[in-house]
C-alpha cells in the first residue's frame, strides 16, 4: 500500500515517486483507452489518474450507467494490464471544466439543496451514489492486488467552502465500503487550510512557481510529502476566447524543477479528450464563459491522441531521472473523407412530437424543475396584447430565440449587457415561443447552482404571463422523418449519409454553418459556434464510424450558407 512517512511516499515499504498522468475515461472512446494508456507508460510515467463524474454514472436519480464511455472498471483493468498504478478521484464534485463539475442536474430540482455541504439531503444522495460506485472501485484496490493506490477526498474544496463536517463524510463513506487505501486532498496553495483534513495528506494544484507553492505547504503542514496532484501544463478554452497554448520547453523546465526535489506529480492533462454531447462546463466570473467541445488542453497528447512536441520535451527530461521505455510513437491515422451532401432537412418545430416531451404549468419551469438535464427547452404561451412590449431578459439561461407568431424577433444571450428588449406583438392575440439552449452549467465557484432555461416567470409589458406549455428537448432521440415538414424557420436538422473506408479518425469542418451540434450515427459529437471560435472542427473518432452508410446529422440553430459538410484529416482550434 501507498503511505506517507517522514516527508516521502512509500509503496509496500519502499520509497516511491508517483509519476502520473491524467486521462478521463469519459472523454475518450473506449476503443482508444489502451492506446492512450500505452503512450502514458511509454513516456515513463507509472500511474494514471482519473476523475469520476457523478452526472455520467447517475444521470437521473437511481438510474446508474457503467457501460461504454462510463465503463470505469474496464478502464482500470486496462491500466492494470499495462502494469500502471491508478489514482481515482471520485469527488463527487470534479470541476474538470465538465458540466456542473460532475454534479447531476437533478440535484437542483430540490428547492432547499445546498451543494458541497453537510446538508442532509446532499449527503443522502452522495451515500446512495457511493453505495453503487464504491463497491465497483474497492475490488481494484492494491490490498486485493489491484492497481488503485490512492483516492481523493472531494476536490479543491478550499476554493469553495469550509464545511469540514462535509469532508469528514468521505472518510466515513470510504470506511463503510472498505476503501482502505491512501487518501489525499488537493487544492491550490492559497486554499489548502480550508480544504485539508487532519491525518489526510494535503497535495497541491499549480502550474509553476514550484518553490513558492511547496513553501506554503511546508508552512501549513511541516514535513508533508511533496506532491502536485494537478500539474497544469496547458489550459482549457471557452467560446469567444483564444486557443490556449504553453511553450513545451517551459513545461519541461517546470517538470524538471519538480523532479529535482523528488516531488511526486500528476500531469494535468496527459490527454484531455473531448466534451462530447452537452457535457462541457462553464466558468462564471464577471460574465459567463462556456467551455468549448474540445478538451485538447494543449496536453501531452492531442485531442485525437497524437504525440506532441511537449510530450517529447517532457520525455527528454524524464530520461535524466528514471528509466523510460524506448520510444513508442504509434499514431492512429486520420483521413479526409471529403464533402458530404446533407440532402434532407426539417425544422425542429416540425419534429417536436417525436423528439420532445411536453409539460404544462402555470409558470415556466426551469429545465431542472421540469425534470430535464441538457439540451433545449421550448416555452410557449399566448399574449393577448398588441404593440411594442418591453421584455425583461434577466431570467434567460443561456441563449434564447424569441418568436412571435412563428417569426424570430430576438436572439438573447446571458452576456448581453442590455437586459430589456422590445418585442413587437402585431395581433390582438399572439403566440409567444422562447427556445432556450443550456450551453453548459458552471463547473466552478459561486455560480455552481446554475439552473437553465427560464429560471422564473418573464416580465413582459409590465406584467407576468401565465399558463405555459414546455417542450423538453434533450436530443436523446433524433428525427426519423424529414418529409412533409411545413416550417422553414430555424433551428433545422440537416442529414446526409457517407461511407468511410477503413473507419479512420476524421474532423468535421462546419464551415458555412453558424451554431449547433453534430451527430454521427446518433452519437452527439458536441457543439460548434463558428462566429465565436476558437474551435472550427469537431473531432470524430474512427470507432464511431461504419464502413458503409454513416448518417451525419447537423442541428443548426441560426442559419447556414451551405448544405454540405466536410470531413478533413486535421483539426482547427483557431
Amino acid at each position: 500500500m501507498l503511505k506517507a512517512e517522514n516527508g516521502e511516499f512509500l509503496l509496500d515499504g519502499k520509497p516511491f515517486q508517483v509519476l502520473s498522468g491524467a486521462i478521463h475515461y469519459f472523454r475518450t472512446v473506449p476503443e482508444y483507452w489502451e492506446d492512450r494508456l500505452r503512450k502514458l507508460k511509454a513516456l515513463g510515467l507509472n500511474t494514471v489518474e482519473t476523475y469520476v463524474p457523478w452526472n455520467v454514472h447517475e444521470p437521473k436519480k437511481g438510474e446508474f450507467h457503467f457501460s461504454d464511455l462510463a465503463d470505469i472498471e474496464t478502464f482500470i483493468k486496462k491500466a492494470q494490464m499495462l502494469d500502471l498504478y491508478v489514482i481515482v478521484r471520485p469527488a463527487p464534485y470534479i470541476c474538470a471544466e465538465w458540466e456542473m463539475g460532475g454534479l447531476p442536474a437533478w440535484l437542483l430540482a430540490e428547492q432547499d439543496m445546498v451543494l458541497r455541504s453537510s446538508h442532509p439531503g446532499f449527503l443522502r444522495h452522495i451515500s446512495d451514489y457511493f453505495d453503487v460506485l464504491l463497491p465497483k472501485i474497492e475490488k481494484y484496490l492494491s490490498k486485493h492486488g489491484g492497481p488503485i493506490i490512492a483516492m481523493q477526498i472531494e476536490n479543491e474544496y478550499g476554493a469553495y467552502g469550509n464545511d469540514h463536517a462535509y469532508l469528514e463524510l468521505f472518510k466515513e463513506q470510504y470506511q463503510k465500503h472498505g476503501i482502505d487505501t491512501f487518501l489525499f486532498t488537493s487544492d491550490g496553495p492559497d486554499f489548502i487550510e480550508q480544504g485539508s483534513l487532519p491525518n489526510v495528506t494535503t497535495t497541491l494544484n499549480f502550474g509553476s512557481r514550484v518553490e513558492e507553492a511547496f513553501g506554503k505547504l511546508e508552512e501549513y503542514k511541516p514535513g508533508s510529502p511533496k506532491m502536485v496532484a494537478e500539474f497544469w501544463i496547458g489550459w482549457f478554452d471557452h467560446w469567444g476566447g483564444e486557443h490556449h497554448t504553453r511553450d513545451p520547453k517551459d513545461v519541461a523546465n517546470v517538470f524538471e524543477d519538480l523532479l529535482k526535489i523528488n516531488a511526486s506529480l500528476n500531469v494535468y492533462m496527459f490527454h484531455g479528450g473531448t466534451n462530447f454531447g452537452f457535457m462541457n462546463g462553464a466558468n462564471h466570473y464577471d460574465e459567463y464563459y462556456p467551455t468549448i467541445t474540445s478538451y485538447d488542453y494543449d496536453s501531452l497528447l492531442s485531442e485525437s491522441g497524437e504525440i506532441t512536441q511537449k510530450y517529447r520535451e517532457v520525455k527528454n527530461v524524464l530520461r535524466r531521472y528514471v528509466d523510460v521505455p524506448e520510444d513508442v510513437e504509434h499514431e492512429i491515422p486520420t483521413k479526409t473523407y471529403g464533402s458530404v451532401k446533407l440532402e434532407e432537412s426539417v425544422s425542429l418545430f416540425d419534429t417536436l412530437q417525436e423528439i420532445s416531451t411536453v409539460k404544462e404549468n402555470l409558470v415556466p419551469l426551469s429545465m431542472e424543475d421540469a425534470g430535464q438535464a441538457y439540451g433545449f427547452i421550448l416555452y410557449s404561451t399566448e399574449v393577448n396584447r398588441k404593440g411594442e412590449l418591453n421584455l425583461d431578459t434577466e431570467p434567460f439561461r443561456d441563449r434564447a430565440y424569441v418568436y412571435v407568431n412563428g417569426k424570430l424577433e430576438k436572439t438573447i444571450y446571458i452576456n448581453d449587457q442590455e437586459k430589456t428588449v422590445q418585442i413587437n406583438f402585431p395581433d390582438d392575440v399572439n403566440t409567444l415561443e422562447i427556445l432556450v439552449e443550456n450551453m453548459g452549467r458552471a463547473n466552478y465557484g459561486q455560480h455552481l447552482t446554475d439552473k437553465k432555461g427560464l429560471i422564473r416567470n418573464i416580465w413582459l409589458g409590465e406584467q407576468y404571463w401565465f399558463h405555459w406549455t414546455m417542450n423538453l428537448i434533450e436530443l436523446n432521440v433524433l428525427p426519423s422523418d424529414y418529409a412533409g415538414g411545413k416550417e422553414e424557420r430555424f433551428p433545422k436538422f440537416f442529414q446526409g449519409t457517407f461511407d468511410a473506408n477503413e473507419c479512420h479518425d476524421t474532423f468535421v469542418d462546419t464551415k458555412g454553418f453558424r451554431k449547433g451540434n453534430v451527430f454521427i450515427n446518433g452519437f452527439n459529437l458536441g457543439r460548434y459556434w463558428n462566429e465565436m471560435g476558437p474551435q472550427r472542427t469537431l473531432y470524430l473518432p474512427g470507432p464511431l464510424l461504419k464502413e458503409k452508410g454513416n448518417t451525419i446529422t447537423v442541428l443548426e440553430l441560426e442559419g447556414t450558407t451551405t448544405e454540405d459538410i466536410t470531413l478533413v484529416d486535421r483539426p482547427n482550434l483557431g
